[in-house]
């Protein structure tokens, strides 16, 4: 079993940054497949905002590439969604995901995080 907490979210202005952290535990991060990021806008379907695989590799979706940045510390099990020049549509709670593979794909979720971008 695997918990997350997220932390980071608030208000900002639009063109403003902030960092999510979401930290694990119940499992070394270093296991864990895949760590990622969703958001769900009210009114709107949860959706994939980016990803870090065990390898090192990340992903984005192309909503937010190039502003946002997804990094992983295995020593503090914690994950970060660094986001800047943020937009009112980047308004969300933002969820962390773990996804693990054990003889079948396994995910875990965290409680959310809000994200407040104001014009």
């Amino acid at each position: 079993q695997v918990q997350l907490v997220e932390s980071g979210g608030g208000l900002v202005q639009a063109g403003g940054s902030l960092r999510l952290s979401c930290a694990t535990s119940g499992m070394d991060i270093f296991s864990i497949n895949t760590m990622a990021w969703y958001r769900q806008a009210p009114g709107n379907r949860r959706e994939w905002v980016a990803s870090t695989h065990s390898g090192g590799s990340t992903d984005y979706a192309a909503s937010v590439k190039g502003r946002f940045t997804i990094s992983r510390d295995n020593a503090k099990n914690t994950v970060y969604l660094q986001m800047n020049s943020l937009k009112p549509e980047d308004t969300a709670v933002y969820y962390c995901n773990a996804m693990v593979m054990a003889g079948r794909e396994f995910n875990f979720w965290g409680q959310g995080t809000q994200v407040t971008v104001s014009s």
